[in-house]
Formats: C-alpha cells, sequence, structure tokens
C-alpha cells in the first residue's frame, strides 16, 4: 500500500455521515496482476471475514447504509467519487484503490470509465440498507448508525491494518 487517506465527514444535513469513523482509503493496496482481479479480490475479503460480496459499480446518487460499513476495492478502471454529502469532497479512485466507509457515510458515483469495476463487501452480520436523502431515512440511521457493530478484521490486511490503527484502537492525537 502506497498511502493511507483518512477523512471524517460531518453531519452535511441530509446526510449523517459518521461523525465516531473516518473514511479509510488505501491507495494502492490491491494487487492486481491476475487474471481475474475481482474474483481475487472477492476472495481475499472472504478469507478476512468479510462477507456479501458483490460485483459492480457505484450508483450514480446519494446513497449510504446505516446497518453495514461497506469496503469499496476498485478492481478495474477508474472513477470519480463523491463521499460525505453535499459538505464532503470528491475522490479519484484507480484500479487498485481500497475505500472503507464506516456506516452512514454518503456516497456516489460522479463519473467513470467504461471498465471501472468494483468489488465490495461488509463485516460479518451487516448489510447494506440503502438509504437516501429523505428525511424518513435519515431519522431511522440516526438511531442505527451508533448501534453498527466495529469490524473485527482489515477487509485488505485480515488481522492487522488501518482498521485496527484508525477504528479498533486509534491513537490520541
Amino acid at each position: 500500500m502506497k498511502d493511507l487517506r483518512t477523512y471524517l465527514f460531518r453531519d452535511s444535513g441530509t446526510i449523517p455521515n459518521n461523525q465516531r469513523l473516518p473514511v479509510l482509503y488505501y491507495v494502492q493496496a490491491l494487487s492486481l496482476s491476475s487474471p481475474n482481479p475481482a474474483r481475487d479480490t472477492e476472495r481475499l475479503l472472504l478469507r478476512h471475514g468479510w462477507q456479501g460480496t458483490w460485483v459492480n459499480g457505484v450508483f450514480p446518487y446519494w446513497h449510504y447504509h446505516s446497518r453495514g460499513h461497506e469496503v469499496l476495492c476498485c478492481t478495474a478502471g477508474h472513477a470519480r467519487l463523491a463521499l460525505g454529502g453535499s459538505t464532503g469532497i470528491e475522490a479519484e479512485v484507480i484500479a487498485g484503490d481500497v475505500i472503507l466507509l464506516p456506516a452512514g457515510t454518503g456516497h456516489k458515483r460522479l463519473s467513470a470509465s467504461r471498465d471501472f469495476l468494483i468489488v465490495g463487501g461488509y463485516p460479518p452480520h451487516q448489510f447494506p440498507d440503502l438509504l437516501t436523502e429523505d428525511p424518513a431515512d435519515r431519522r431511522r440511521a440516526l438511531t442505527q448508525i451508533p448501534q453498527t457493530a466495529l469490524p473485527t478484521s482489515d477487509p485488505i490486511f485480515g488481522s492487522r491494518g488501518p482498521v485496527f490503527d484508525h477504528w479498533l484502537n486509534p491513537q490520541p492525537r
């Protein structure tokens, strides 16, 4: 992994985000040298206890999940994503990058190459309820986000890695 970027987003008013856990952006964390990097990435997530894997893209509208932390592993192409709602950031993701979104974090695709491909997954017993900027979604999410359990492993590095450094055992600043 070349670099790790962290982003902590405030509530945007329509997207709650997660004020406790930062987004973890693993720059070039994946080795994509095999003939089928999507399949290999799915296997990597499963090996580290992440489940509910899927292979697709990212929706082009604001959405978030209140009952699951979501890992997005870019295995092909590139895209411009918006993270954190209207007060968040735009990020360029390329093949090999991984973004770990804590429950509540808004995200959407702004643009993408034709070959853009994401492998996603969730910690055990979590799932991607699909919530939008609807006020009813937000009210429900505000109670569910704090109840979402922390993962017990890093989706990419297993028993070590950024999840441990920034979510499970953060050092005081």
